[in-house]
């Protein structure tokens, strides 16, 4: 092991995404020794803009996080390109994080902002087109696909309220029943909502010129879409946590499982290990950039309070030594 780099931080913050970042830059600001560790993948990276972070709207997600980077390295927070594999608990409270490179590094407090892996459906050509017209989340990207055909992809228990949500952006919304069986009571919601439903399992995109145009179904019928809406599975980034017995736990919608997450204080992002604090999509899969943003700053201020009443017991209880000598 190279232990040329390795180091000791008030904080160490694990993803470099807008939650880690906001918390290290609150955290920084707060004067505590702070190093972030970042992996370089954020879960946004295929999406050129970013819409609905208030005076941030439009803007490329690279280009938030670069200066994002900036401003905490202008106050003196270190920012390292790799990869925390797992952390340790040692005796006196604090944590050894054991990084790809071979490096360890001391943290007195754990941030883990490692966000989440989006699992698509298995139809070819998914991956490619992810975050550009092959979407999620009408808030993102709705505006961006108004009154033009969408399509929903029904593989899950998400694909009907899918298309309520996105009949909101465009009256040409189709659902395409796929793999997963529609009730009677789902036939009936969407033929009032003007949601036509198509039958047939979908096997691939049809793309002319970088642009999605449509989708084929087996037997080579094609659908014409301007966007193709899909349910990914949310899996959290939890390798770190998972090391110190924190573990995922089964997120579900209508009985069905959509994903995983690590639990947390609403209010705060600590876990049920002291010392460990999470933000963003780790925890709170639904949440968008100024969410996740707002969640790593909120989860800062609790752990700079941590560190705070930790300094002041230690300095009574030396206080009270001295008094005593």
């Amino acid at each position: 092991m190279d232990n040329a780099r390795d180091s000791s931080f008030d904080v160490v913050v694990v993803g470099g995404g807008a939650a880690g970042l906001a918390g290290a830059l609150t955290l920084v600001r707060a004067r505590r020794s702070v190093l972030v560790i970042d992996s370089g993948s954020p879960r946004n990276a295929p999406a050129a803009h970013m819409h609905g972070y208030l005076g941030q709207d439009g803007e490329s997600p690279a280009a938030l996080l670069a200066r994002g980077r900036a401003e905490v390295t202008g106050y003196g927070g270190e920012i390292r390109a790799g990869t925390a594999l797992a952390a340790d608990r040692l005796p006196d409270g604090s944590f050894l994080v054991r990084c790809g490179d071979g490096t360890t590094v001391r943290a007195g407090r754990l941030l883990v902002a490692t966000g989440l892996v989006d699992e698509l459906p298995d139809v070819p050509g998914l991956g490619a087109r992810w975050g550009r017209d092959v979407l999620h989340c009408p808030y993102c990207h709705g505006w961006e696909v108004r009154d033009q055909p969408i399509a929903v992809l029904a593989d899950g228990p998400l694909a009907v309220h899918q298309a309520q949500l996105w009949r909101q952006w465009s009256a040409r919304t189709t659902l395409l029943a796929h793999t997963w069986r529609l009730t009677a009571e789902d036939r009936e919601l969407l033929a009032a909502l003007g949601v036509d439903v198509v039958e047939g399992e979908v096997t691939g995109l049809a793309v002319q010129g970088d642009r999605l145009t449509g989708v084929t179904l087996v037997g080579g019928a094609e659908l014409g879409c301007r966007a193709l809406v899909v349910a990914p599975r949310f899996t959290a980034r939890s390798g770190v946590l998972s090391s110190l017995g924190l573990p995922t736990v089964v997120m579900e919608r209508d009985g069905a499982a959509i994903g995983t997450c690590v639990e947390s204080d609403p209010a705060t992002g600590a876990t049920a290990l002291r010392g460990v604090w999470v933000a963003g999509n780790v925890t709170a899969p639904m949440e968008k950039v100024a969410g996740a943003a707002a969640q790593g700053a909120q989860a800062a201020v609790a752990i700079n309070t941590d560190l705070i009443e930790e300094e002041a017991r230690r300095a009574v209880g030396a206080h009270r030594a001295g008094v005593g000598v």
